[in-house]
């Protein structure tokens, strides 16, 4: 029963636990994590759950040809661009109060904001497509890295980040991460068929690593909200923000994919996003107070999840009320 109540409650208990855990080891001298041993140790921890997450979920796609992009693509990624101009254009031509301009940066990064790298996991654990989710992070990855460094700059004004320097940062902090899982999942595929059978046996795993990398990150979006010095009430105000953005996206992500048959991939898809990629485009060039837009996309996103999987759950009890 516990077992299956940890099955059934993996993402929230996630979220819990990291949540917890900061508030547990934030004043310990050792394990705080502010010291740089912690720091590095969850650097390092952080990208290695997610590498083998998608190492897991890539070693089930079949055929290349599965990459192959979709017209729900093309309309996913004009949705980002013309959200991040809309919302750019208020911001360069409309007069507005520090705070509201703070408000408009936070939902910006999040419309802009490419798919997070371990989507495709919890596509695959909706019974959605995680090859065409592949396919459209790379797009959406590609998209941001060339849209940033245009658009964020005039935003607000940064001195010395030329925009070719910031294409290679945005994908640097991606594509190793996304790539070489699938490369070498591919090579065991082809090369090693008894290694890639083995992985194939673990078709759960993927699901319960984004767990434990969940919670590491809740745990560190709790730092950054805990100490920055912006008044509660301005907080609160991007963080709605990015609740709406959140609840749009996965709306209109859904409702796109569903006319070409991907209602699960679509909605992941716009729905999902790489917060820590986004963070740290929100520090790099925006005002850093933006950054908890996609901070608290953190927890909406993972709501949301939860509940699909939840409704997930519920359909095949109904189907199966034996098991």
């Amino acid at each position: 029963m516990l077992i299956r109540f940890f099955k059934n409650w993996t993402l929230p208990l996630a979220m819990l636990s990291g949540t917890v855990g900061y508030f547990m080891f934030a004043d310990i001298a050792f394990l705080s994590p502010a010291k740089p041993f912690v720091n590095g140790l969850i650097g390092y921890l952080t990208p290695f759950l997610i590498f083998a997450q998608l190492l897991l979920t890539f070693c089930k796609i079949e055929r290349l040809t599965e990459l192959k992009p979709k017209i729900w693509h093309v309309w996913l990624l004009l949705f980002q661009i013309i959200t991040c101009l809309i919302v750019a254009t208020l911001l360069l031509y409309c007069p507005m109060d520090q705070v509201y301009r703070e408000v408009f940066e936070g939902a910006m990064v999040c419309f802009i904001c490419p798919t997070a790298t371990a989507a495709a996991v919890i596509t695959a654990k909706l019974g959605g497509s995680a090859s065409t989710l592949t396919t459209y992070t790379l797009l959406s990855n590609l998209l941001a890295a060339i849209v940033v460094p245009v658009i964020f700059p005039l935003v607000e004004p940064h001195v010395g980040i030329t925009f070719f320097s910031a294409f290679l940062k945005i994908l640097s902090k991606v594509f190793p991460l996304l790539l070489f899982p699938f490369f070498l999942a591919w090579f065991f595929k082809l090369y090693l068929p008894k290694i890639h059978r083995f992985l194939l046996g673990f078709h759960d795993l993927a699901f319960y690593l984004w767990g434990i990398a969940l919670a590491i990150v809740s745990g560190q979006t709790v730092r950054s909200l805990v100490n920055s010095d912006a008044p509660g009430f301005v907080q609160a105000l991007i963080a709605v923000a990015g609740l709406l953005a959140c609840v749009l996206q996965f709306f209109l992500g859904k409702n796109i994919g569903e006319h070409y048959k991907e209602r699960i991939s679509g909605g992941q898809a716009l729905g999902q996003k790489n917060t820590v990629l986004a963070i740290w485009m929100a520090y790099t060039y925006l005002n850093p107070l933006s950054s908890v837009g996609p901070g608290s996309y953190v927890l909406w996103q993972n709501l949301i999840n939860s509940w699909q999987l939840w409704k997930k759950r519920k359909r095949e009890e109904c189907i199966c009320p034996s098991k």
